[in-house]
């Protein structure tokens, strides 16, 4: 078994959280049903010509949960065209215009969606630096996609080798190739392309059948369609400012923290937004409890610890706690500040630079 099959098995040990779907407050309630109960993609674009086509960052603490929100993402039928139309806005009739920065992170991911009604995105997180995750869930299977630099691509396939020998594969026309851990367990590396590869794993009951049937109805779709196809809980960039606003009321800000700069967070889920966000909170904090504690100045060190004690109290993390792990990874390292010590593992727990 490799580590990386060891780590999916952990992740699966923690079931997606759906009973916290039922707390949104009634107007999110709706649209909730709204986004569950029709196509998205269906309604920005009509379906793609199948033909072949040229062409884990891991959240901080690699936490893994479900965001409130849902996406279906079957293409309804229509008249054949190519996929790369501006997705329209059902309501208004006018093109939706994305930010520059929005484009530029769907452009540099694959944007593969599934092709079939009743799947849903239960987690989003990455998109930047050539590395990014959505996982989508129908009934109780799971199919992750998860996208990486090139250069990772030949350590990773010698590695599925001693898994078995693969099965050569196509998903919408991107060659791959099929790797088994059991006969309900599945892995697609998608070979490197535009200087990424691609790897779906499985999570759930699987058979072979149903995973061939899937993977043929995995489409590749442009920029605009992708954006347009994610419902509004998912943190765009243009959006990271006043979803930020929310997540910081009542956060104490260390010196000289950049809260325009939170647009580079890629494209995420409430969830992993609010891990990304508090984690630049906490490195900053750190960071000036290190520089108090070296020139001796007494009073940087009390708002440091005042600061990072007041954590238990955030209400981003309060309601992280409710789904996943990584509020209590950022008060174990908080409350060591306050004791005066802190282990050397917090650069890489809190995903500190």
């Amino acid at each position: 078994m490799t580590e990386e099959h060891f780590d999916r098995l952990v992740r699966e040990a923690d079931p997606a959280r759906l009973d916290l779907v039922g707390q949104l407050d009634g107007v999110k309630q709706t649209l909730l049903g709204e986004i569950m109960s029709e196509s998205t993609l269906g309604r920005f674009v009509q379906p793609p010509r199948r033909q072949p086509r040229v062409r884990r960052f891991a959240g901080v603490a690699a936490v893994v949960v479900v965001l409130a929100g849902v996406l279906a993402v079957s293409v309804l039928p229509g008249e054949p065209g190519e996929v790369g139309e501006v997705a329209s806005a059902p309501s208004a009739g006018a093109p939706v215009v994305y930010s520059p920065v929005a484009m530029r992170a769907a452009e540099k991911n694959p944007r593969l969606l599934i092709n079939q009604p009743g799947w849903k995105a239960t987690t989003v997180y990455g998109f930047t630096q050539e590395m990014g995750t959505i996982t989508f869930r129908k009934g109780g299977r799971e199919l992750e996609f998860d996208w990486y630099s090139a250069d990772g691509y030949a350590d990773r396939y010698a590695d599925r080798l001693h898994v078995n020998r693969p099965k050569a594969v196509q998903v919408d026309g991107w060659p791959g190739d099929q790797f088994e851990y059991s006969a309900s367990d599945f892995e697609v590396l998608l070979r490197p392309r535009d200087g990424v590869f691609v790897e779906l794993q499985t999570g759930g009951d699987w058979s072979r059948k149903e995973f061939a049937r899937v993977l043929a109805n995995v489409v590749r779709v442009d920029a605009r369609t992708w954006l347009g196809a994610l419902p509004p809980e998912i943190v765009i960039p243009e959006r990271a400012l006043a979803r930020a606003a929310e997540v910081l009321a009542d956060v104490p800000l260390p010196p000289g923290f950049d809260v325009a700069a939170l647009v580079d967070v890629g494209i995420n889920d409430p969830y992993q937004f609010g891990a990304a966000v508090t984690s630049r909170v906490g490195c900053g904090w750190i960071a000036e409890w290190q520089r108090a504690r070296a020139s001796g100045d007494e009073a940087g060190v009390r708002r440091t610890v005042e600061a990072l004690r007041s954590s238990h109290g955030w209400r981003v993390l309060r309601d992280m706690d409710k789904a996943g792990d990584w509020p209590e990874v950022f008060w174990e390292y908080a409350d060591e500040i306050a004791t005066g010590t802190l282990r050397a593992s917090y650069s890489q727990g809190l995903g500190c630079a």
